[in-house]
């Protein structure tokens, strides 16, 4: 039985829209300017990460919506709900090991900046993943009608446009994830306090950050391969409908050709 004393502090993940544009936010009390963190309050912190998420550890209700309702004019694409939210609650037990048990708190020792910064890394991409796995169900769901079609009828869709744009989706949630994003770079943190790395690593496990990435990635390039696959269908069936006109046209100029010359020819 642990009878150490011990505190518990929520972690809210909330992805706000597509970026956060956080030039001149800096304030005396910064913890870190990439990603931008500072305090609020008594022991409350907050990271904001350019990829259109926020970190909010150990604020009140009324804190919380002071600082979102500070950056709305600052979030690009941002959205009319908060679709994407995840928590973990944090268990600071003096003098315990860093440990993360299956389904139960995140337990620390304390909560120093730079732990804080190693949790909140994590959550941002966790949430992040979330949004973006979410976008690529969407675009499969799309896709597979397509599929469906050309699997029944053999006979693709006729327009082109929306295979183009579903690659257009699938390749710009690529570049997010991948540029944005990058769910497999570790946190700057880790270069000044190496002692932390277990941390994350153990983070990482817990959200699957590594594995959710790579299926994300393999679901990307499926969308791609597809997508490109039924564009070069619907192309070679347009071609091939072309080149039909184009053999019935002449046909037609031959028989009127052979008609003029039996018909005039005769007449001679």
């Amino acid at each position: 039985m642990n009878d150490l004393p011990s505190r518990q502090i929520t972690f809210r993940a909330l992805s706000l829209g597509e970026r956060i544009d956080t030039a001149g936010l800096e304030r005396p009390d910064t913890i870190s300017t990439a990603p931008l963190s500072f305090h609020v309050g008594a022991i409350g912190r907050v990271a904001l990460y350019r990829f259109g998420v926020v970190i909010l550890a150990g604020l009140s209700p009324l804190e919380e919506d002071e600082v979102v309702s500070q950056l709305k004019g600052r979030v690009s694409g941002a959205r009319s709900e908060l679709e994407d939210e995840e928590t973990a609650i944090v268990s600071v037990v003096d003098g315990a090991e860093e440990k993360i048990p299956p389904g139960g708190p995140i337990s620390i020792p304390d909560l120093t900046d730079e732990r804080f910064l190693v949790i909140a890394d994590a959550l941002s991409k966790s949430v992040a993943l979330a949004r973006y796995e979410r976008s690529v169900n969407a675009v499969f769901d799309t896709i597979e009608p397509f599929a469906v079609q050309l699997a029944q009828k053999g006979r693709p869709p006729w327009k082109r446009r929306p295979m183009l744009e579903l690659i257009g989706q699938a390749l710009l949630v690529q570049h997010r994830v991948s540029g944005r994003i990058a769910v497999q770079e570790k946190p700057d943190i880790l270069w000044d306090r190496p002692d932390l790395e277990r941390l994350y690593a153990r983070l990482n496990d817990e959200y699957e950050l590594d594995e959710r990435a790579q299926t994300l990635k393999n679901k990307l390039d499926v969308v791609v391969e597809t997508g490109r696959a039924l564009t070069d269908v619907i192309e070679a069936d347009r071609t091939t409908r072309l080149e039909s006109i184009v053999i019935l046209l002449i046909s037609v100029e031959i028989v009127l050709s052979l008609f003029q010359i039996v018909i005039f020819g005769g007449r001679h």
